[in-house]
Formats: C-alpha cells, structure tokens, sequence
C-alpha cells in the first residue's frame, strides 16, 4: 500500500484548523508507548511517573545524546503532539504514532498558549512544558514527508509546535484516551 505524502499547498489548506484547536481545555487523543527504538503501543491507559516518565516507555533506557553522561534527558521525558497536526500529516489515525510521541493532545499548543514553566493536568497527573525544542527529523521525514518536515519547522510551524512539545512529569497520576487536558495557573486549574 502506498502512501500519499501531502504537498506544502495542501499542508497549508489545514492551518485554520490546526489554530481552532482549544486553548484552555483539551481532550487527550492518544497514548503511545515505544517499548524499544521503532517499536509503537498505543494504548487505552497509561502512568506517568516523575521518574520513568510513562511507564514502559524506553525514554530513560535510551538516553539522550544532549546530555554530557548520554543519560535521559529530563526535560525531554514526554513528546507531545497537536492531535489536529497528527492526522494532518498521517492521514489516518493508525499512522499517528510513527510520529514518535507518547500524548497526543487535541489542544493548542502553540508559544504564546503554552510556552515553557506551563502545566497540565491530564487525568490524575500533571506535566510541566520544557524548553527543549522537538523538532522534525530525518523519521518524521521518511515517514511524513519532507514537505510535512519543512512544514512543522517552517517559523510559523515553530511558533505553533506543529511537530509538539517537550515536558516532564510534575505529579504522578494514571492518564487514559479521552480524559480531559487542562491548563493550570499555580496547581489549580485555570
């Protein structure tokens, strides 16, 4: 089977629903686990841990190679990506965890709605959004296409975290497909 890669153009055509996504109040699409290097789980309920990040992931085990001792690299525990932009790029929902991330959330994630230091609540746990950059890569390429890579890391792709964010877990809790994201303002919902 063959798969049809989207063209910048037509990228571009989704940009007004991509920015519809909700600011405040979101829903949890997707909970992937990647058990070893280009092994996917999507799973119905999942932990997370401040430790371990979500449990079962091989986050920790792999490490990281922006750490000096290559151990994980905490502010890069959890990938998280725009729901809207998964389906956009993956044309179908069986495609979206080639992407690579663990939470796919229907919210904006955008700079100015969630810029570093913010927290969410998802189900019982809380994370916290990092600074680190996620970006698309030569995977994201071959798997999405290059016109979806230029697309995500395009200015306007940065600004809007087309291809996601980055977060650690704040509070360890139990997160399941459909439970509701919100926005917190000092540990208490906004």
């Amino acid at each position: 089977m063959s798969i049809k890669h989207l063209t910048n153009a037509e990228l571009q055509e989704g940009l007004a629903y991509l920015k519809a996504a909700p600011a405040d109040e979101g829903r949890l699409e997707m909970i992937v686990r990647r058990p070893a290097v280009d092994q996917r789980e999507a799973m119905h309920e999942g932990a997370l841990d401040p430790v371990e990040g979500l449990v079962g992931d091989n986050w920790r085990k792999r490490g990281s190679r922006m750490t000096a001792d290559g151990s994980a690299h905490p502010d890069m525990q959890l990938n998280i990506m725009n729901a809207r932009v998964a389906d956009l790029v993956a044309g179908s929902r069986e495609r979206w965890p080639l992407a690579g991330d663990q939470l796919y959330i229907d919210m904006d994630l955008s700079e100015d709605n969630l810029p570093p230091g913010s927290r969410l609540q998802l189900g019982s746990a809380q994370i916290e959004i990092t600074a680190e950059p996620h970006l698309g890569c030569k995977k994201f390429t071959a798997r999405f296409g290059r016109d979806a890579m230029l697309f995500v890391n395009s200015a306007e792709g940065k600004q809007l975290h087309l291809r996601g964010l980055n977060a650690r877990v704040i509070q360890a809790g139990t997160v399941k497909v459909g439970d509701k994201v919100s926005k917190l303002r000092h540990g208490r919902e906004e």
